[in-house]
């Protein structure tokens, strides 16, 4: 789970986005140095934390992965600005190393492959379009949640009538440099394990 923080940019604020929702039909609530965003389905959007370095360890700018010292001190500012929403956030890696058990055609799309993919935990149904994917591969997966460089954010899916939960990622989506401009899922070699967190 990502948060946001530019000091120089916007100010000593930072920015705990949560789903999508309707831009268009926002409400905000203040409660002290927070505001609360919820869209017009009533989902809470995400929060902006103002005075944020008061509340919070800040070192870095931009981008900032949530620790669990973070969601700590989370819960502490939400306490001390009375409000009492839960914050239990799910804080495991979103981009993980998994490993392709099976590798099945698709049934209604000849390009698609309906892949199971152990991810040291569990196992997911991924639906690729990958022309190299295999059965016996390590690769990385972006399990749901996760948000990708481009700011699209991974969900429980279906494809052509399968489900699909997850991405097999190429290098390309993964954000990497140099990667290739063939078409294809990034192929790890042996020396990763399923279930530990990839990092670019």
């Amino acid at each position: 789970m990502d948060v946001f923080y530019n000091q120089n940019g916007i100010g000593d604020v930072l920015i705990v986005p949560l789903e999508d929702g309707d831009r268009y039909d926002i409400t905000h609530e203040n409660f002290g140095d927070i505001t609360k965003i919820t869209d017009g389905q009533g989902m809470i959007a995400g929060y902006n934390i103002f005075k944020a370095s008061t509340y919070f360890d800040l070192t870095e700018n931009g981008k900032i992965s949530m620790t669990e010292n973070m969601l700590e001190q989370m819960k502490k500012a939400f306490s001390s600005n009375n409000l009492v929403d839960p914050i239990d956030f799910d804080l495991s890696p979103k981009f993980i190393v998994g490993h392709v058990r099976e590798k099945s055609p698709h049934e209604n799309a000849d390009k698609l492959s309906v892949c199971q993919v152990d991810t040291g935990d569990e196992q997911l149904q991924i639906v690729c379009g990958a022309p190299n994917v295999d059965a016996g591969q390590k690769v990385v997966v972006a399990k749901v949640g996760a948000v990708m460089p481009s700011g699209f954010k991974i969900k429980p899916t279906e494809l052509r009538g399968v489900p699909s939960n997850g991405m097999i990622c190429s290098q390309k989506e993964l954000g990497l440099a140099n990667a290739p401009k063939e078409k294809g899922i990034y192929v790890l070699d042996d020396s990763y394990t399923a279930g530990e967190a990839f990092n670019a």
